[in-house]
């Protein structure tokens, strides 16, 4: 089936680069491509530019410039955070994490059992908050870390992190939070909220793929994973990738300038969409915090169809979405997050998010409301497990 339409809202995977990032890094590939540890003029221009991004970055998230160190994307961030800062001690054995993490975190924690570190999840509730009152029964004297998430990648729940570090430091645990999917989205106050270590991502708000940071605090101490040169103050060594720090700083420069008014616009589509799907489908449940959620997020489950199959249909419609199920090994699995919200399989199985973005228009929405009803209809009209309101199959 061909379609005209293009219509991309799958923006917490990826998004698109803005193309005022592409523009500023275009020099940095062959005007400006000398080495930024060489001395030369040539080296000292590359290397100005990866400290004007480190500023613009610290301005974004409010921490000193010599905090932020770059690495190659948000998973690298997150090993970095939790193997380097157990690498620079031997005494405490605890890491608490939460059950709705992205797997950059959740498999680094489950490594670093195998070093035996206690790995401790804390449940969240219903709409994907965690459970404040075990992270406190849980956090200790033993506690080295604990690393939670901003906000959820699959339903978009902010958690509250203020709360979470104050817990957190009354044992001395340090606390990380992976911000891939809230740095340039909502405005970060590291001080203000306590936070020691944060983990961002270009590729997550309109910069290139293959460049992230992590930030921390100064006083904090971690060990490098990579070893070799002295780069990053001696814990990430490498060359610097100069285009992607480019192009990522000026991600942030544009998020500093445009992040209300862009979130303003694009909780109105959101809300425009749920209202649309809400009004014309019925059985469908909204996953995620009715309020504390990001304003591009959108996760709903449909019950007695699969997230594979609407997500096939709607692509035949040109609509690029995601689901609740990820297809692994040739075996389809329900969504962790959804399930550790407290969803039966069935409607973890049926689940669709849908990410907006910077680029995207009121009748794209208006293109998916119209289409969206008939795909659930026509699968609902094949389910074994479907009756309509008459008790027909």
């Amino acid at each position: 089936m061909s379609t005209e339409w293009n219509v991309y809202l799958d923006n917490n995977a990826t998004t698109p680069t803005d193309p005022r990032v592409v523009e500023k890094m275009i020099p940095y590939f062959h005007e400006i491509s000398a080495n930024p540890s060489s001395i030369h003029g040539a080296g000292r221009r590359a290397r100005d530019a990866v400290e004007e991004a480190r500023e613009i970055i610290s301005r974004l998230v409010n921490c000193r410039t010599e905090e932020v160190y770059f690495t190659s994307g948000g998973t690298e961030a997150d090993n970095l955070a939790i193997k380097g800062t157990a690498l620079s001690q031997n005494e405490r054995k605890k890491i608490i994490t939460s059950e709705i993490e992205h797997h950059a975190v959740l498999t680094t924690c489950e490594h670093m059992a195998k070093f035996g570190y206690e790995i401790v999840k804390t449940p969240v509730d219903q709409h994907g908050i965690v459970d404040l009152d075990f992270l406190s029964k849980s956090v200790d004297e033993n506690t080295l870390l604990v690393s939670i998430m901003h906000a959820n990648n699959e339903v978009g729940t902010i958690e509250p992190m203020g709360e979470i570090t104050r817990v957190a430091h009354r044992h001395g645990a340090i606390v990380h939070t992976d911000a891939v999917q809230t740095t340039g989205k909502i405005p970060i106050d590291i001080d203000a909220l306590g936070i020691d270590m944060l983990s961002l991502s270009g590729h997550k708000f309109y910069g290139p793929k293959g460049i992230g940071a992590l930030v921390v605090r100064r006083g904090i101490r971690f060990e490098p994973l990579h070893h070799g040169g002295h780069h990053e103050k001696n814990k990430r060594a490498g060359t610097e990738n100069v285009p992607g720090i480019v192009g990522l700083g000026k991600a942030c420069d544009i998020a500093l300038a445009e992040m209300a008014s862009e979130e303003e616009r694009i909780k109105a589509m959101r809300e425009r969409l749920w209202a649309g799907i809400d009004h014309n489908v019925e059985d469908v449940r909204l996953n995620g915090h009715p309020q504390k959620r990001l304003a591009n997020t959108l996760n709903v489950s449909v019950r007695y169809i699969e997230g594979e199959s609407m997500l096939l249909n709607l692509d035949m419609h040109g609509i690029f979405a995601s689901s609740g199920s990820a297809c692994t090994s040739g075996s389809l699995e329900a969504s962790h997050v959804l399930l550790a919200m407290g969803l039966p399989h069935e409607l973890a199985h049926g689940s669709l998010r849908f990410s907006l973005g910077r680029f995207n228009k009121d009748e794209e929405i208006d293109h998916v409301i119209k289409v969206f009803p008939e795909i659930v209809r026509k699968l609902r009209a094949i389910s074994p497990l479907y009756k309509d309101k008459s008790g027909r199959h």
